[in-house]
């Protein structure tokens, strides 16, 4: 653990506007983030599978995701020194740990999905 959060008093206190772990909550609950993390659950992907399997992700929200999951520590970028370049993405242990409570909650979200729906109608009739 980095020595300059191993005294805050404020650690593991999500609440807390100093709580350092908000930052880390926000990159992983971005409607992107939750999606790659849920493609690299099933494996390595290089950047083009990925682009292919989410639907809708620019290249730019993908590198911007990708970027910011590494530098968290839940994503390994391996770049092989081969023309053309090649590039993989796969998850860290703890990247794994992460994308297994997205992969919960995305399926919790798909198997209740029709009574959401029926509940956001009901609200805005």
């Amino acid at each position: 653990m980095n020595s300059r959060y191993a005294t805050s008093e404020v650690l593991g206190q999500t609440l807390s506007n100093e709580c350092p772990s908000r930052e880390i909550l926000e990159h992983l609950t971005t409607k992107w983030s939750v999606l790659v993390l849920r493609c690299l659950s099933e494996g390595v992907h290089r950047f083009s599978e990925l682009k292919q399997r989410i639907e809708g992700i620019s290249e730019k929200m993908l590198a911007q995701t990708l970027k910011t999951l590494e530098a968290d520590g839940f994503v390994i970028r391996t770049v092989y020194p081969v023309v053309p370049p090649k590039v993989e993405y796969q998850l860290t242990i703890i990247g794994s740990q992460a994308a297994n409570k997205m992969v919960e909650l995305v399926g919790w979200i798909e198997r209740n999905l029709p009574e959401i729906l029926e509940n956001k109608d009901r609200v805005s009739t």
